[in-house]
């Protein structure tokens, strides 16, 4: 086996593989294990991406679920070009300061075959892909906060600029290795802070700045629509979770398998966490969507510290993270905001749990499993760290909240924007509003054409029936008819 890989800022791409003069992938002899792994866990990172869409497509009412499930991919897509134009530069170049990247890889470029600056063993075009589903991830989890009343451009261009302005200098501080974060150090294996309590804090943002939805008296009001479809989007998640977790070694070390097992001990246990507050709760009774969120609080309260913990300390985490969060029902009531999918719940609530117990479990002994690091915690005499990573949870919480409010703000009065849809429209239903052909459900909800107009919304009958609610009707009538066909 040849010696690792080193990065030459003479050959920024790693070789002048253009001319033909160089074989870039030489230097990687002996080493292809870890890139190909990477490749693996970026794939199956991928499926987390319809996995929120479907997460979310089933949580909320019927009438509102498609414009969930279309925008998993549409905010994938965008948030795809903005890593390649200029988010991938400012979170990850290599000239960064302790804040945010300069514009060294802007638009890809000089990404390509060097070593990456995350591993020297990963290819930096492998790095970069794999980092990109991250920031995909992060930004879908937060656009929750807009659920059954947010409209969809503007969504689009929120993730834009969340994902510029919030994700990117939280990444480059936590994981750059010239950020504040990193260098204090916080530790974050994969994404507590930068993924999950930036996200939660977000969502809350956006949803404060929506306002409430509108309640009419409707019955499925902040019930789910559809429990298969959570169950299903829960199932991607959790293997999805194995790359998110297992890859963010960089490597195909043992401390990457070790990270991978972490992962479904905690997830696991979350399940029995939040199944247990349920039954205790209802005394005696069970829930598909409770355990579908136990097993993602305990995803989120492992991710930060997959790759430091020990296997019982990491079941331990994902059991509490989830009796916390499950134990937390009413907390829109208490924070009087209308955050029906409990993102923030989830999310940021879970992942400063997880962040907390990462600097009290962290042990050197699994973290040095990749051969080099070594990351104290509590666990090994390090008590500093735990304050160390309340600076972490305080300082991401703190941006992320602030900066995603003024950014909603200045979109919530820039003209043509309009974050949310009319009152009609919200009672009517996303999915009727934002889309001109499509619905879930069954015949009912059926699209007709009328001369010239498309009418959504009404069953196929040449004369109106009894029961049926005509277009002059009452629009909270017809809300209330349509939801109780769900």
């Amino acid at each position: 086996m040849s010696d690792a890989p080193v990065y030459d800022p003479a050959h920024p791409l790693g070789g002048d593989s253009k001319n033909a003069t160089v074989d870039v992938n030489a230097q990687y002899s002996g080493y292809e294990y870890n890139y190909i792994f990477l490749i693996f866990a970026t794939c199956i990172v991928w499926l987390i991406i319809p996995g929120i869409g479907l997460l979310y497509g089933g949580l909320v009412r019927r009438k509102s679920s498609l414009s969930l499930i279309f925008q998993s991919l549409m905010v994938a897509a965008v948030t795809t070009f903005q890593w390649m134009f200029w988010g991938y530069t400012l979170a990850y170049s290599r000239t960064a300061g302790p804040f945010i990247g300069d514009m060294a890889n802007f638009g890809m470029m000089g990404v390509q075959a060097a070593p990456s600056p995350g591993s020297a063993v990963i290819p930096e075009i492998v790095f970069c892909l794999y980092q990109m589903l991250f920031c995909a991830c992060t930004v879908q989890i937060l656009i929750g906060g807009s659920f059954e009343r947010g409209r969809i451009v503007p969504s689009l261009v929120f993730a834009f600029l969340w994902a510029t302005i919030v994700y990117c200098p939280i990444a480059c501080w936590t994981w750059n290795s010239n950020g504040w974060l990193y260098n204090l150090p916080a530790l974050d294996y994969a994404g507590g802070g930068p993924v999950h309590i930036a996200s939660g804090w977000a969502a809350l943002a956006y949803a404060l700045v929506l306002g409430k939805r509108k309640h009419k008296g409707e019955k499925s009001h902040g019930k789910p629509h559809n429990v298969t479809l959570v169950f299903l989007g829960t199932v991607l998640i959790w293997f999805g979770w194995f790359g998110f977790n297992g890859g963010s070694a960089l490597n195909g070390t043992i401390r990457a398998m070790y990270a991978a097992f972490n992962t479904n001990t905690a997830a696991s246990t979350g399940v029995l966490g939040w199944v247990l507050v349920d039954y205790i709760r209802t005394r005696g009774r069970f829930s598909v969507v409770g355990a579908c969120e136990g097993a993602i609080a305990g995803l989120v309260g492992i991710t930060p510290a997959a790759g430091y913990v020990q296997c019982w300390p990491a079941a331990l985490v994902g059991f509490l993270t989830a009796i916390v969060c499950a134990s937390l029902q009413d907390l829109n009531e208490w924070l009087r905001i209308d955050e029906g999918l409990y993102v923030f719940k989830l999310h940021a609530v879970g992942g400063m749990v997880g962040a907390f117990f990462t600097g009290i479990f962290a042990d050197s002994a699994i973290s040095a499993l990749d051969g080099s690091t070594l990351a104290p915690g509590a666990w090994n005499g390090n008590g500093i760290q735990v304050g160390l990573q309340l600076a972490e949870i305080t300082a991401i919480s703190a941006y992320s909240f602030v900066v995603s409010c003024i950014l909603l703000l200045i979109l919530k009065f820039m003209p043509f924007m309009h974050l949310r849809v009319s009152e009609d429209a919200e009672m009517r239903g996303l999915d009727l509003d934002q889309f001109f052909d499509e619905q879930v459900g069954d015949s009912d909800w059926a699209v007709y054409m009328d001369e010239d107009k498309i009418t959504h919304g009404m069953p196929r009958h040449s004369e109106p029936q009894a029961g049926v609610v005509s277009s002059e009707g009452s629009m909270e009538r017809e809300a209330v008819q349509s939801d109780s066909k769900q």
